[in-house]
């Protein structure tokens, strides 16, 4: 199912809950995944115009639910054990494109556009800026903003 047809199917059957609305039109396609046994899925998120991956999470049924009704990423906090939308703190949304399922059905491909062009919260456009060289981690992409400035109290 395509981001467009769950978000007509919503629209169609409307209630108080978005995510139970997803639910009620059809979890067929919730069921098919192969959730961990905590009930979360490892999701990645690549950016869909170069390709290059952003960041992973986790997501569980509702968040996913809710990222097909919204079209923009919503994932699973483990530290924080609730839902949290990409930018909600940050600006920097995550808009989805396109929902990939791998051939085992147990980890998700969002490819996203990347809102403000920063994925992680050191503020570098990836979260994976990490190289190993030699037996040492380097750091290998630039801060693109500073992260007390991204996360300042309004």
């Amino acid at each position: 199912m395509c981001l467009r047809e769950a978000y007509d199917l919503v629209r169609v059957f409307p209630c108080d809950s978005v995510a139970n609305a997803v639910y009620r039109m059809n979890d067929t396609w919730l069921n098919d995944i192969k959730w961990t046994d905590d009930g979360l899925l490892p999701v990645i998120a690549q950016d869909a115009a170069s390709g290059d991956v952003l960041m992973f999470a986790w997501m569980n049924r509702e968040a996913l639910a809710l990222t097909v009704q919204e079209g923009r990423a919503v994932y699973w906090s483990r530290s924080r054990n609730k839902l949290w939308r990409k930018g909600e703190e940050s600006g920097h949304v995550q808009r989805v494109l396109d929902i990939r399922l791998d051939c085992d059905k147990d980890v998700l491909l969002l490819k996203i556009e990347q809102v403000g062009g920063i994925a992680c919260h050191t503020g570098r456009r990836s979260c994976f800026f990490h190289r190993l060289e030699g037996q040492q981690w380097q750091a290998v992409e630039p801060v693109l903003k500073d992260p007390d400035t991204i996360y300042q109290v309004m």
